[in-house]
């Protein structure tokens, strides 16, 4: 899933964002938008990364998370 999430509260420090993303997905990544939210690929779901997203002290309401529609080409068979 792809998502772009826009947070009222303040957002984490990266560097604490990257660790727990990581250690609920490996393979996920993340970049801070320039408007100041989140752009986020993971196989999390979006309650999952509201949850974490919460346990590091940022609150997510769910229509602050938009899904981006896949961008998969299907080639690597992922």
């Amino acid at each position: 899933m792809e998502c772009r999430l826009t947070p009222n509260a303040p957002l984490p420090q990266p560097d604490l964002i990257e660790g727990a993303l990581l250690d609920a997905d490996p393979a996920a990544v993340f970049d801070i938008d320039p408007a100041g939210g989140l752009r986020i690929a993971t196989s999390l779901g979006v309650d999952e990364l509201r949850a974490l997203l919460h346990a590091l002290g940022c609150e997510v309401a769910h229509g602050q998370v938009e899904v981006l529609p896949s961008i998969c080409c299907g080639g690597c068979s992922g």
